[in-house]
């Protein structure tokens, strides 16, 4: 083991114990396959299953595997809605499904999530609706605060997913925020996830890896 995996290790244990008192539960993983792995364990057979938003979804590989899983799974993919379905009644199918896969835009060191959403899809599922949460986060988003937070899901993670998603946004151009108010802004939406109501509703695997925005 590296110094650097060793330290994620060690940090990832501190913030694990800080999630418990917040009633989420947290996981370590070393590696990215380790992560998926890990992720599907809680499934059940026949479950319902969607997700938001997520490079770290895409990287770890979770959501090819999903998708290729047949029949295992009733999968709710905001990407594929089915014709005879409008996106509201679609939507209520994800907002109510057994689990739900996210990242966070950032995490910290008390084990605090903070997210900054453009629809507020993502943060809603998290706040409230599916039965089980599960928030698979790399360490590089770890941050010291919720202010660190805040300013780093705007300027490291909402630039790169304005160019991703094609936004005509300040930060898409320039690479930083800048606060703005334009029809194509992705922070509308911030929340901050300082305590589940229910225990153990929110499970939060990290991840020994650079994942993610």
């Amino acid at each position: 083991m590296t110094p650097k995996e060793q330290n994620y290790e060690n940090l990832a244990e501190s913030i694990i114990e800080k999630l418990a008192h917040r009633n989420m539960e947290g996981y370590y993983c070393k590696d990215r396959e380790e992560a998926n792995t890990k992720a599907k364990r809680f499934l059940m057979p026949e479950c319902s299953v969607s997700w938001g938003g997520s490079e770290t979804l895409r990287e770890i590989g979770l959501i090819d595997d999903l998708l290729e899983s047949g029949s295992d799974y009733e999968i709710y993919n905001r990407a594929a809605i089915p014709p005879e379905m409008s996106e509201k009644e679609f939507y209520g199918k994800m907002v109510t499904s057994d689990f739900y896969f996210m990242s966070s835009n950032a995490i910290t060191l008390d084990g605090e999530l903070i997210n900054i959403d453009g629809n507020g899809n993502r943060v809603a599922c998290l706040c409230n609706g599916p039965e089980h949460v599960i928030v698979i986060v790399g360490m590089n988003k770890v941050v010291p605060d919720v202010k660190s937070g805040i300013a780093r899901t705007r300027n490291t993670a909402a630039p790169p997913n304005c160019v991703r998603l094609e936004r005509n946004t300040p930060c898409a151009e320039y690479g930083r925020c800048a606060d703005c108010l334009t029809e194509d802004c992705i922070c509308c939406q911030t929340v901050v996830t300082r305590r589940s109501m229910h225990p153990g509703r929110i499970k939060v695997i990290l991840v020994g890896e650079e994942l993610g925005f």
